[in-house]
């Protein structure tokens, strides 16, 4: 998949409470935090994953859509 191909935005769900927002993946970095805008609850990657759009996103971070193994 090349950067063309990249999806940019990711729903993500709080796992706590549901709430559920729509955000844009940074192309450049992983994001480990993400407080959820309704409960305030913050969330961190699940084990084994490399970042909060793996674990609660409805779309793979960059790195991972273009076969990298985890963010840089």
């Amino acid at each position: 998949m090349n950067a063309a191909e990249l999806r940019l935005e990711s729903t993500l769900t709080c796992p706590e409470c549901g709430h559920a927002a729509t955000e844009t993946m940074p192309e450049d970095a992983c994001q480990w935090f993400y407080e959820c805008g309704s409960c305030r609850a913050l969330l961190k990657p699940q084990s084994g994953d490399c970042c909060v759009f793996c674990s609660y996103g409805t779309v793979p971070c960059p790195p991972i859509q273009a076969g990298a193994s985890c963010c840089n």
